[in-house]
């Protein structure tokens, strides 16, 4: 009998080549060499009867065919490797490694404890953590998931509300002492704000109040002002330099001991949706759907919310 899919093993080479970037660095990964490649190539080539790569001195690239059947290769053997990973299981401890994103925010003051409580569960599953403001290219830099604030404009992955974190003002002790304590919005133009510059427009992010029902952005001005960062805003605040407005889960603890003060509470209530997106679960290893799955059930049990369905993005 005759095996249908005995020139797999050329496959891996072709999908090695495209991932590396080269015959020689596939070569490299593959421990072989750049001509026995590029013979393999080209017997895969002659089988499919077109040309998938463009071969010259300096480069290498794609054609068209040759990209659908990358893409459709790449993700047949991802649905393999998920396989066995699957099986790997429910026979013992599961394994793997997950790439993960989050912002700052998220990165030093939600997901830590998180973290711990997931490595517990799964001590063998390796994660490889990017904390970083920076939106990275889930596909092309190769990330599991990542875990991203507000809106979310990246079409073709999937999105699972994590939660809505409530936003609050806050100042130390000191400055209140020295500058007094805003009674009104409209009093906050009198005191030294410490607004966050957006990384994206370059313009300062509005402070959201809700009054009466009704939400209300306003902006603050200040010589002092903070960029890349957001984190910054709450050291440069913590210190007394002024008033910040920022998410309650990175204030909490300092302010149960005293370090910050809250600040118009009667003008509080607005929130912003933290989300783990990734992409469709054809690509996904069992150790980054745990992770998901963990994520979502763990926040929601922290903040006694709903459980939010998976959203296409578009």
């Amino acid at each position: 009998m005759s095996r249908r899919f005995d020139y797999l093993a050329d496959v891996e080479v072709f999908v090695a080549v495209v991932e590396k970037g080269s015959l020689s660095a596939g070569a490299v990964f593959l421990a072989t060499t750049p001509s026995v490649v590029s013979r393999t190539i080209s017997r895969l080539e002659t089988r499919l009867g077109v040309q998938l790569l463009r071969r010259t001195t300096r480069r290498l690239s794609l054609t068209e065919a040759g990209l659908l059947y990358f893409e459709q290769s790449q993700a047949a053997f991802s649905l393999i490797n998920d396989a066995e990973r699957t099986i790997q299981a429910q026979e013992g401890e599961l394994t793997g490694r997950v790439r993960l994103s989050v912002p700052t925010t998220y990165g030093h003051y939600r997901l830590p404890a998180l973290l711990c409580r997931f490595n517990r569960q799964h001590p063998q599953v390796r994660i490889e953590l990017s904390i970083s403001n920076r939106n990275v290219d889930l596909v092309a830099e190769g990330y599991d998931l990542a875990i991203r604030l507000g809106k979310l404009p990246d079409s073709g992955l999937i999105g699972r509300q994590l939660e809505d974190a409530r936003l609050c003002l806050v100042a130390a002790p000191d400055y209140l002492q020295r500058s007094g304590t805003p009674r009104s919005i409209d009093e906050l133009a009198a005191h030294a704000c410490l607004p966050f510059v957006m990384p994206g427009s370059g313009r300062i992010g509005p402070w959201l109040f809700r009054e009466r029902g009704v939400d209300r952005e306003w902006i603050p001005e200040a010589n002092v002002r903070v960029s890349d960062d957001v984190l910054g805003i709450v050291s440069l605040a913590e210190h007394g330099m002024g008033i910040c407005q920022t998410y309650d889960f990175i204030v909490r603890e300092r302010l149960q001991n005293g370090r910050l003060v809250e600040l118009l509470e009667q003008s509080s209530g607005r929130f912003r949706p933290f989300s783990v997106i990734y992409p469709p679960h054809r690509q996904l290893q069992a150790a980054a759907r745990a992770l998901i799955d963990f994520l979502t059930h763990e926040v929601a049990a922290d903040m006694g919310m709903l459980l939010s369905e998976p959203q296409l993005i578009e």
